[in-house]
């Protein structure tokens, strides 16, 4: 799944393409995604102006006069620019298309994306009870622990949780817990205040390092003009599993959490 990095690079990626610039008209070739797109998407956005681009956690909002059009890439989804009259393939379900001849064109082979119009400043369920963005100043370390004290399940579930911080994917959690030293598996209530400054330290620095990488390309994730993100190539533990650490060249370890897969170094980690 396209983590907040990949998310942000599409989003400034996007940006320059599409703010000015009035939709013309709304091609919806299939509606059924996560969730069915509303019949009624055409008509609400045809016509509206883009203001901004936005980003929250995983979603991106195109900010308009009238309401936000929310867009959340599921499994598999991109957007790309082309031009307005280029055939679409077969898993290219919406089109945006603007004036100047261009258009934001939505692919999803698995179709687990989402798309919903929010009227005015209208939220949505799904962006109601999110934590704070991990690259804003509201993340920090005493932050983390004061939300993380009575919690006995597992400290790289616990910062994975979009309630408590939003866009820390499973990549993202591997290595910053590495980077940070902090064994997964270990309690987030037992974590004391100075190892969670390191930790909120290590997940800026990750991200924003993977956001100026364009992101990581594993699967299917390609940026919204094709290329891909270079970040993959700076790994440490992940997708690593069997190989030495890099700090102290003992083996790296593979384990599953809630289902996920999790590798750390045995030495480095505690």
């Amino acid at each position: 799944m396209p983590e907040l990095p990949e998310v942000e690079t599409t989003r400034s990626g996007i940006e320059p393409h599409v703010v000015g610039r009035q939709v013309t008209s709304v091609v919806v070739r299939d509606r059924r995604l996560r969730w069915p797109i509303d019949p009624g998407l055409p008509q609400y956005l045809t016509g509206q102006r883009i203001l901004s681009v936005a980003r929250r956690a995983k979603y991106l909002l195109l900010v308009t006069p009238g309401g936000r059009f929310m867009i959340h890439l599921g499994m598999s989804g991109s957007l790309r620019m082309t031009k307005s009259g280029v055939e679409p393939g077969t898993h290219d379900h919406v089109d945006i298309v603007f004036d100047r001849d261009r258009c934001l064109r939505y692919r999803d082979p698995r179709r687990f994306g989402s798309m919903f119009w929010l009227v005015g400043d209208d939220s949505h369920p799904l962006l109601d009870h999110l934590g704070p963005e991990p690259l804003s100043d509201t993340f920090s370390g005493d932050y983390l622990y004061q939300t993380s004290r009575g919690r006995r399940g597992p400290v790289k579930a616990f910062v994975m949780n979009a309630d408590v911080v939003v866009g820390v994917g499973n990549i993202y959690a591997n290595e910053s817990l590495h980077k940070a030293g902090i064994h997964p598996g270990r309690a987030a209530g037992a974590i004391s205040a100075e190892r969670y400054n390191r930790l909120a330290g290590c997940i800026k620095e990750t991200l924003q390092a993977a956001i100026e990488a364009g992101g990581t390309t594993l699967r299917d994730f390609v940026r919204e003009d094709g290329a891909p993100g270079y970040f993959s190539q700076a790994l440490l533990v992940y997708g690593r599993a069997g190989l030495p650490c890099q700090g102290c060249s003992r083996t790296l370890k593979e384990i599953r959490q809630t289902g996920r897969t999790t590798v750390y170094c045995t030495s480095c980690q505690r």
